[in-house]
């Protein structure tokens, strides 16, 4: 089982900057693969970022490209995604995610979910 928990996130205007972290836990951890997601009312969960378990390769979504860093500390267990130049429009609750094997970008291939952060963007 494995258990996530995000944090950092926060109202923040529009042109500013964020970083959330997600941190990870679980007797049967192991490599996964992180990634972000976000969601807004009425919508699906979008992908947002990808890591993998050594932090080779990562993948963004076009909307967010050259504005978000994600990034992982394998020896804390933790994930984090550095977002800059913030829009209205990224304004979503953020959740962070775990899967195994290769990077996947539809929500339902990641298995465990952390509880959702709350990234209000005001203009």
């Amino acid at each position: 089982q494995v258990q996530l928990v995000e944090s950092g996130g926060g109202l923040v205007q529009a042109g500013g900057s964020l970083r959330l972290s997600c941190a990870a836990s679980g007797r049967s951890f192991g490599n996964p693969v992180m990634g972000w997601f976000r969601q807004t009312p009425g919508k699906e969960r979008d992908f947002v970022a990808a890591i993998t378990w050594s932090g080779d390769s990562t993948v963004y979504a076009d909307s967010v490209k050259g504005r978000f860093t994600i990034s992982r500390d394998n020896a804390k267990t933790t994930m984090y995604l550095q977002m800059n130049s913030l829009q209205p429009e990224d304004t979503a609750v953020y959740y962070c995610a775990a899967t195994y094997g290769r990077i996947r970008f539809h929500n339902a291939a990641y298995a465990y979910w952390g509880q959702g952060t709350q990234v209000p963007v005001s203009s």
